[in-house]
């Protein structure tokens, strides 16, 4: 869930093109391989050629493809830019009616037209970056200039006059915007509905959420409506869909992603992110994202280019502690934990050692910081609404409730949070004295039914608020540290689950390196596909 957003407007591609590779012969191996499989493509292994656009009903090898495949087939001319958008558009046009992802949705000329002039480029030779030709839809929490952007709120609604300053960085590489991907109103809550759009369903059950706030995003991704995704993260926006969706969420620290619109000192709970089905597509869509701005005064000056190298390394030695439950303090829905538990011999396999761990901070004083400064800061975005009787009625309730909190508060209350957060932050500090990283699950639930608003209880503990039953993802967000979430398998009813890899400070390469490695030894987004994709 992620409400501050609602004020605020694999290696590098090769140049040569595959060596005695077909254009056909490229499209039907690339979709049958990803990660490394796909680099032995390049030396010349190929698979029987097909055409790479299917008969209508059957899933097209183009969006099959990982982003990083698709970039070099299309550097390569293996396949032009409106050939990659037809496939797409068909695909979405088969697959979004049944799950709500993608809204706002440009109209398929103008979109095709787009690509034409990506193909243009190409022929001139202005390849304009990585994501050239990628259709690509941004979160409906950012601002985009000449598309509808709502913030999943009729009180927002509105055309954009400009794009979100990541958004601009998107579009120099060469994207074209299909559209939004959707989000709960206000960002508020991790399940995906609203009143201007509905909800988002599941990519592996449509009867259950897809997670939020960025749960347009993650379950495009599984469903292969999109090759990247980018989200938003306050209290898990983007680890808890990544893993109610079987994909990969990384929000990176505070300060990687600039922001240029409304506060810029203050809000540091929540940030923009990358989403991808592979550690390396994320770190690609990262290093877009990325990179110091001056507009944005606690943007990390660090070039975004370090995250378009290899992710491969050595990990002997490495130490990762386990969290669990936080000495009892967390509840999780029965197989949740046993999940996180059985992903462990994976870091073995690759020499990173897990251990149980303990975190030296009560964890009740984490939640009460955690109430504190959200309400203050969602306060701060949503009072100008509040105070607008008409249009208090027609916020959502956890949005009114959270105002209130805010409105409670006095300037000593706001420093003491501050204060604790701090403590927490050396606290954590102390566990990295010993551990390389620190593990958690992702969500304390499996993706729940879809008209359930959110858990009020798990295994017999209430939930006192609309966001307690995610209170497993706030110590990353107060510490502002690296944390992506990863894919674990999947629970009872074929429901997935996901966990989180948190890093040392500014340490967003580290994290990404561990979870290619992760994904390595696992392989869970290509072994275990949608049933939207299979039937």
């Amino acid at each position: 869930m992620d409400a501050s957003r609602v004020n605020r407007s694999t290696a590098a591609v090769n140049n040569a093109n595959p060596a005695g590779v077909t254009r056909r012969e490229f499209m039907t191996s690339a979709a049958q391989l990803s990660g490394t499989a796909a680099a032995a493509l390049l030396l010349g292994n190929t698979d029987r050629a097909t055409a790479a656009l299917e008969p209508a009903g059957r899933v097209s090898d183009v969006v099959m493809m990982d982003a990083a495949t698709l970039s070099r087939a299309i550097q390569a001319k293996h396949i032009s830019c409106k050939e990659v958008m037809a496939a797409y558009l068909e695909h979405i046009g088969r697959i979004n009616p049944r799950v709500n992802a993608i809204v706002s949705l440009q109209p398929q000329d103008v979109l095709l037209r787009q690509a034409e002039e990506r193909d243009a480029q190409l022929a001139r030779g202005e390849r304009l970056g990585w994501m050239h030709g990628f259709p690509h839809a941004v979160k409906d929490l950012e601002a985009t200039r000449g598309i509808r952007t709502s913030w999943g709120s009729p009180l927002l609604d509105t055309l954009p006059d400009h794009d979100a300053l990541f958004v601009q960085r998107v579009r120099r590489q060469g994207v074209v915007l299909i559209g939004k991907t959707n989000a709960p109103e206000f960002g508020l809550g991790s399940q995906t509905y609203n009143s201007v759009f509905g909800p988002t369903r599941n990519a592996y059950d449509l009867s259950r959420t897809a997670g939020g706030s960025s749960g347009g995003a993650a379950c495009a991704l599984a469903l292969r409506m999109l090759p990247v995704a980018d989200g938003s993260d306050m209290m898990g926006s983007l680890r808890n869909p990544a893993a109610f969706n079987n994909v990969f969420g990384f929000r990176p620290s505070y300060g990687r992603v600039p922001e240029a619109e409304g506060e810029l000192f203050l809000g540091q709970l929540s940030t923009a992110g990358a989403m991808g089905r592979s550690a390396g597509d994320v770190a690609m869509l990262l290093a877009v994202m990325a990179g110091p701005d001056a507009r944005s005064p606690l943007s990390i000056e660090q070039d975004p280019a370090v995250f378009t190298r290899p992710l491969q390394r050595d990990w002997r030695g490495t130490r990762a502690g386990w969290l669990g439950d936080l000495g009892g303090h967390l509840h999780y829905e029965r197989g949740v934990a046993d999940l996180c538990r059985n992903a462990f011999p994976a870091f073995e396999s690759v020499g990173c050692r897990v251990e149980k761990a303990r975190l030296d901070y009560p964890p009740e004083k984490m939640w009460d910081t955690w109430l504190t400064l959200r309400h203050w800061l969602v306060a701060g975005n949503l009072a100008a609404l509040y105070r607008d009787a008409a249009k208090r009625q027609r916020m959502k309730p956890e949005a009114v409730w959270e105002v209130e909190g805010g409105l409670g508060l006095s300037a000593l209350d706001v420093f003491q949070a501050s204060r604790a957060r701090s403590d927490l932050y050396r606290a954590v500090l102390q566990l990295f004295d010993t551990y390389d990283f620190l593990l958690l699950p992702s969500a304390q639930v499996f993706p729940f039914d879809v008209n359930t608003h959110w858990p009020r209880e798990i295994g017999g503990a209430a939930m006192d608020t609309y966001h307690r039953w995610m209170e497993v993802v706030i110590l990353a967000s107060l510490a502002g540290l690296p944390v992506i979430g990863v894919p674990v398998g999947f629970g009872a009813g074929n429901l997935p689950m996901g966990m989180q890899i948190i890093g040392k400070h500014h340490a967003d390469l580290s994290v990404l390196q561990m979870a290619h490695a992760y994904e390595q030894a696992t392989g869970w987004v290509s072994r275990h596909l949608p049933r939207l994709l299979t039937s």
